[in-house]
């Protein structure tokens, strides 16, 4: 679906919801405490990386950036999994993609597979998982764009928090994405290490291509924003939208009609039919994480520095 309008403004509505957020997240507390009640401890030390939001925030390149440095395997759901995404969704496409070691389904399975490795010792990242109590965190990092922070600061499905901000505090460390356009209600807590990555969207085309940008992902609009002003026109899909052919026929027929190229998110791009992946281009998004982060990972994978 869509991301509701109202996650990012307290409109009327969203107060109205608010006491469904209430039950909803008393329900989602119950459930956790009874999983919580067979933890796993990974022999591998496990990296978990997350959000307290509902999707949206860009957490998937800071997964693809840790693993990488760490040269350690992901775990995930593999969300949204089919045919045109070889089984495993689009997240898990996009970062095997880069030569990373992606396991997706049951997260607790492919932890106690990777433990069984022979003299595999390194540790495992996991993408998303906070609110999975089932396995034990060695070091969770919550992830936030600032252009987002905490949206309307309410719970699902009043706004988009799946949990009240101050579990937060929880976290051993935050990365923060850095915008032109950061929110001035964002306040992090100040007891907890804050790191910061920037982003970068690389568009295939030059600024004189007239661009018909086209994105399913949480907030659509960062990307459209991100191309510059060569983009003349915008079509928003719901989050993991998988695209049909008749959907594609669509696009190509108004981009035409304007005389522009297609233009696509690398996350919409592997969830489009083979057939047009040549004519169809994506913008690349390239996330830096500040050099003193992955200083301190090391230094917390081994024991320095304690919670």
């Amino acid at each position: 679906m869509k991301t509701p309008w109202w996650f990012l403004k307290k409109t009327p509505l969203a107060i109205i919801l608010v006491p469904v957020s209430w039950v909803y997240y008393g329900i989602t507390r119950i459930v956790y405490n009874i999983r919580e009640l067979r933890v796993y401890k990974s022999r591998r030390p496990i990296i978990c990386i997350g959000n307290i939001l509902a999707g949206g925030v860009g957490k998937t390149p800071i997964v693809r950036n840790i693993a990488s440095f760490l040269d350690a395997p992901i775990i995930m759901r593999g969300y949204k999994s089919n045919m045109k995404t070889s089984g495993v969704g689009d997240e898990a496409l996009m970062l095997s993609r880069y030569g990373l070691q992606v396991h997706t389904g049951s997260r607790l399975c492919n932890v106690m597979l990777l433990n069984r490795q022979n003299g595999a010792r390194g540790p495992i990242v996991m993408d998303d998982g906070l609110q999975n109590p089932r396995i034990h965190k060695d070091i969770s990092i919550l992830v936030f764009d600032d252009s987002i922070g905490y949206g309307n600061g309410l719970l699902l499905p009043a706004g988009p928090l799946r949990e009240p901000i101050s579990a937060a505090v929880g976290a051993d460390a935050i990365i923060v994405i850095r915008s032109q356009n950061p929110r001035s209600d964002f306040i992090l807590p100040d007891n907890i290490p804050v790191f910061y990555a920037r982003r970068q969207t690389v568009s295939p085309y030059g600024s004189s291509r007239r661009v018909f940008a086209f994105a399913g992902i949480g907030y659509p609009k960062k990307f459209f924003n991100a191309l510059g002003r060569n983009v003349v026109k915008t079509k928003s899909f719901a989050d993991h939208y998988q695209y049909t052919d008749d959907d594609i026929e669509n696009l190509r027929t108004q981009a035409n009609s304007i005389g522009a190229k297609l233009l696509t998110t690398e996350k919409d791009w592997v969830r489009l039919p083979e057939n047009v992946r040549e004519e169809i281009k994506y913008a690349k998004l390239v996330v830096n994480i500040e050099d003193r982060f992955f200083v301190w990972l090391r230094e917390k994978l081994y024991g320095r520095i304690k919670k």
